[in-house]
This record gives structure tokens, C-alpha cells and sequence, in this order.
């Protein structure tokens, strides 16, 4: 069974910068693409930023600068460095990977990040 665990969500004020971690348990025929999503109420889920079998990452422009994704295959686990935070990516970070030939989606329980101004 494949699992995502994120850590490493919390309050910070603006201008100031997290580092969420992903850890991905269990086995996954072919990993396709890792990331983030986030999700505020009301709205749909978003990404934020992803890594692209094959190495080529692509960002959501609104963290385009701010937002750094890294992966460490040796471990399974994805990481989104965040600096520079606004109040307006306050949100919950779910971890995503597709994966399979069917393009299988799995996400993880969601991190809080909430910037005050």
C-alpha cells in the first residue's frame, strides 16, 4: 500500500521560509512525476510545483523564485523549500505522485502552512 506522509508545515510570519518534506512508502510500479499541490476553502487544489520524470520541474508562476522542489530518490521522499512567503500561500501542501502506466494519483494528508502578515 502506498503511502505519503508530510511533515514540516506551521505558522511563519511573511518573508520568512518553510521546508516541507514528503516521505513516499510502499511500491510504485513507475513514478511518473512527484510535487505539491496546495488547497485553501472553497477553491480548487493547485500545484505548486513538480519534478517530471526525466528531471525537468515545472512551478506554478505565483512561486516561480520563491519555491524550490527537490527530490531525493535514494530515500522516496520530495521536498518543497518555500521562502519569501506571502499570506496569500497560506494553504494546505498535499504531496502528489503519479505513477503506473494508468497515471495513478496518490496524495498525502495535507500540511498547514499559514503566513501572517
Amino acid at each position: 500500500q502506498v503511502q505519503l506522509v508530510e511533515s514540516g508545515g506551521g505558522l511563519v510570519q511573511a518573508g520568512g521560509s518553510l521546508r516541507l518534506s514528503c516521505t513516499v512508502s510502499g511500491s510504485i510500479f513507475r513514478i511518473n512525476a512527484m510535487g505539491w499541490f496546495r488547497q485553501t476553502p472553497g477553491k480548487q487544489r493547485e500545484l505548486v510545483g513538480l519534478i517530471i520524470n526525466g528531471g525537468r520541474i515545472t512551478y506554478a508562476d505565483s512561486v516561480k523564485g520563491r519555491f524550490t522542489i527537490s527530490r531525493d530518490n535514494a530515500k522516496n521522499m520530495v521536498f518543497l523549500q518555500m521562502v519569501s512567503l506571502k499570506p496569500e500561500d497560506t494553504a494546505v501542501y498535499y504531496c502528489n505522485v503519479n505513477g503506473g502506466i494508468a497515471n495513478l494519483n496518490y496524495w498525502g494528508q495535507g500540511t498547514q502552512v499559514t503566513v501572517t502578515s
